[in-house]
């Protein structure tokens, strides 16, 4: 019987159906990259998330391998070229929790430019402040979005009611322009907007390219929002956007180091400092982690993966 080996939790539907389709699934959501390489040997198929690294040294183990399934967007840490070369088929499902990424990212923006967790906080203090905690209107304003792939572009549309325009920028995407929609340049998108949205994959070309020149080249102290991957944004340049009101505050989903319990003297310093300002919101990786995206994602997967069987 053909194995599937998944790495990652997942709705009980893409167990489900891939048994209906002759596959024994091995449903192991909290195996090791060690213990994955004793088990990938006589696998076809394998399920991964952000856990495991899909590298040559697994992918030589993995000679039976036909398939790699990922659950959501991101193939960075798939060595997809070497994985096609020993004709292996890649998948992902993006269209699985891009509705979570936007709600995600709008509920925070709102927040923030509400000033609603600082606000909250400070009433759990008996501190009743109003003048201090008006808010700015979303209405009329510009957001930058870079990145205009299924989060993206579902962001977009999230913003229609809002009676505001959208710059989007994506290198390799071009004519999705439409009414409030508008294609611009990286350079146009970092000049006008109010608001500054990242929907992008990780890659050596996407690291660190959130810097003290990203930084410096913004003109209207935006707020940004990260629901994209942490090493996007450099970290010790965030903290000095904000501490020269270049940004006027940032919504973070996402960090360059991710494990906290293993943070040095002085990311715990960052952190801490990042924490204690108002016009800071950090969640822990769950942009895309709804109940809904959690099927949405084990459906189309299993999908993508069946047709091309």
């Amino acid at each position: 019987m053909k194995k599937v080996l998944i790495t990652a939790r997942a709705h009980e539907y893409l167990q489900q159906s891939l048994q209906k389709n002759g596959y024994e699934t091995l449903y192991k959501p909290h195996i090791t990259y060690e213990e994955a390489l004793n088990e990938i040997h006589d696998v076809e198929g394998l399920v991964v998330t952000t856990r495991i690294k899909v590298d040559k040294k697994l992918l030589d183990r993995a000679h039976s391998l036909k398939w790699i399934g990922r659950l959501g967007s991101g193939l960075e840490l798939i060595d997809v070229t070497y994985a096609q070369s020993k004709r292996i088929r890649c998948y992902s499902s993006p269209e699985g929790n891009c509705d979570a990424v936007a709600e995600h990212s709008l509920g925070m923006l709102l927040s923030l430019m509400n000033k609603i967790n600082a606000a909250h906080n400070e009433i759990r203090n008996e501190i009743w402040k109003r003048d201090e905690n008006r808010g700015v209107e979303l209405n009329g304003k510009t957001v930058g979005i870079i990145g205009f792939g299924n989060t993206g572009s579902a962001f977009a549309r999230l913003l229609q009611p809002f009676k505001l325009t959208v710059l989007a920028f994506d290198k390799y995407k071009f004519g999705f322009g439409n009414g409030y929609i508008k294609e611009a340049s990286f350079e146009q998108v970092c000049r006008y907007a109010d608001v500054l949205s990242f929907h992008i994959p990780l890659n050596d070309e996407t690291f660190h390219m959130v810097d003290a020149g990203f930084f410096n080249s913004l003109q209207r102290a935006p707020y940004l929002i990260n629901t994209s991957r942490g090493k996007i944004v450099n970290t010790d340049d965030l903290i000095g956007a904000l501490k020269n009101r270049q940004i006027s505050g940032a919504a973070l989903d996402v960090l360059e180091n991710e494990k906290l319990g293993s943070y040095t003297q002085q990311e715990k310093e960052r952190m801490a400092w990042l924490l204690a300002r108002p016009d800071v919101i950090i969640t822990p990786h769950i942009a895309g982690y709804s109940h809904e995206s959690l099927y949405k994602m084990a459906k189309i997967l299993s999908e993508k993966i069946l047709e091309n069987e």
